[in-house]
């Protein structure tokens, strides 16, 4: 038998190819510490990440993924997949390994007749639903339009869509993956389905997704925007009531913290606690003003940009030096009830973070409707994804903060131990582990073990391989 750490290491040559050899492989895209471009092809979304890769790869297609990912094999090396580089651990970016970097493969083709799209995984997901949106039709992704699809698709996908159309794993018909041995594959339902079913929720273990084929769905006209209510115990459990009874047309983002100075906040809610909300009816504009009504009556709002719009204006234009700073905790909820909302709001209140936030998402819907076993994500039947952060700007506060975090996770703990991968950091094997419970995480291990046997693609949330005889 072979242990974990032999898998790793099997095959592996030493002598790592040289700058001027990946220049020549790769028709000079590739970005060196010499190169101007480097401080910034080397940053990645979050702050607080600071690796500094031998060389960043910026493949053409799906051939230079392939090469790349033969030389990791062949030497060794570390290898990052980056598509929009908002891994919250820091995995699109590697210490002296080499960055697989895909944000110019943006290559998209839609199929008006058939409502498909084929993508390819380095556009992000404002590029891919305004692209889309022109048309009046979209597919689900998360509340961020500068995340890469790779990443966001790979662990699930959870966002303005979830309860009409379900997680953007449930949209997708088929993808091309670049296995381990360097092998292009095409992966559905019926070739390679065991391949096709790991890679709708469980990351990048298997491989690099150069593309995906969604199936689009009519969402043109919206009623959404964003509403801001004094948050109290009794408006925070109210608002997850009214989000788990309203229609499956209505998807929420509930951000609970205590309000900065924005500008369109007035002067009296600086400083005081809000429920900022983030909100898309994808049905029939006046009704979703109709139905929206009683959450704009749970009290006098601070801003109020509720209206008709088209989809993709839930992706405005983001601040490009953004690099936020933070610990976080993800995790899953059976419920918020009035105590879970005072628990919320004083230890928020506890922390000495620049910025403290509990995010709330109430799910069900379709995303309830698709079987448990039917893909690795396997959280179908949670109610309530919570997200727990406290921003800084200081290095040496991270301990504190990080035990603010850890402490708050652990009170407001309940029956369901999830955890959705895609907001897991760098927790540990068991933060992993939780993210796949039940069968999911040894049926993924043996199918590591099928398509990764040595664990290249180890830079990720890990799935080991099963350890087998040689």
């Amino acid at each position: 038998m072979t242990t974990k750490k032999q898998w790793a290491v099997l095959d592996v040559n030493p002598a790592s190819p040289s700058t001027s050899d990946l220049r020549a492989l790769f028709n000079g895209r590739v970005i060196a510490p010499d190169d101007p471009r480097y401080e910034t092809a080397r940053t990645v979304f979050y702050g607080g990440i600071d690796r500094r890769p031998s060389a960043i790869v910026r493949a053409a297609d799906a051939g230079d993924v392939s090469r790349l990912v033969k030389l990791a094999r062949e030497h060794g090396f570390e290898l990052a997949v980056r598509s929009g580089g908002h891994s919250v651990a820091g995995h699109s970016a590697t210490e002296n390994g080499i960055v697989l970097d895909l944000s110019a493969m943006k290559d998209l083709q839609i199929n008006l007749e058939e409502q498909t799209a084929w993508a390819e995984t380095g556009l992000t997901a404002g590029e891919f639903t305004d692209a889309a949106g022109a048309h009046g039709l979209a597919v689900g992704f998360g509340d961020t339009g500068s995340v890469g699809l790779g990443g966001i698709t790979l662990g699930g996908g959870v966002g303005y869509l979830v309860r009409k159309y379900g997680l953007t794993i449930d949209s997708l018909l088929a993808a091309e993956v670049v296995t381990a041995d360097g092998q292009l594959l095409h992966v559905d339902d019926k070739s390679h389905p065991d391949l096709f079913w790991a890679i709708r929720g469980g990351g990048g273990n298997f491989g690099v997704a150069t593309r995906f084929k969604f199936q689009l769905h009519e969402v043109d006209m919206v009623f959404g925007g964003m509403l801001i209510l004094p948050a109290t115990p009794d408006t925070i459990a109210s608002f997850i009531a009214e989000a788990e009874s309203a229609p499956e047309d209505l998807s929420t983002i509930a951000n609970v913290l205590t309000a900065p100075p924005m500008p369109f906040l007035p002067a009296e809610a600086h400083g005081k606690p809000i429920i900022m909300a983030m909100m898309v009816y994808a049905g029939d504009p006046a009704a979703g003003e109709r139905l929206l009504a009683p959450f704009r009556a749970l009290a006098a709002p601070y801003a109020d940009t509720l209206r008709p719009m088209r989809y993709p204006e839930m992706y405005p234009p983001e601040e490009g030096e953004y690099h936020p700073v933070g610990a976080n905790r993800t995790m899953f909820l059976d419920r918020v009830t009035r105590s879970e909302a005072e628990m919320i709001l004083d230890r928020l209140q506890r922390s000495s973070g620049s910025m403290a936030v509990t995010q709330l998402r109430v799910l069900g819907g379709a995303m309830a409707r698709v079987p448990v076993n039917a893909t690795a994500f396997a959280h179908r039947q949670s109610k309530i994804m919570a997200n727990l952060a406290a921003l800084y700007e200081k290095p040496e506060e991270k301990e504190v903060h990080e035990e603010w975090v850890a402490e708050f996770f652990s009170s407001l703990q309940q029956s369901d131990t999830g955890m959705y991968v895609n907001f897991v950091g760098a927790e540990g094997d068991a933060a992993v582990q939780a993210a796949y419970p039940g069968g999911t995480w040894e049926r993924l291990r043996v199918i590591k073990a099928r398509y990764d046997p040595g664990n290249l693609f180890r830079l990720n949330q890990n799935i080991p391989p099963v350890e087998r005889s040689l």
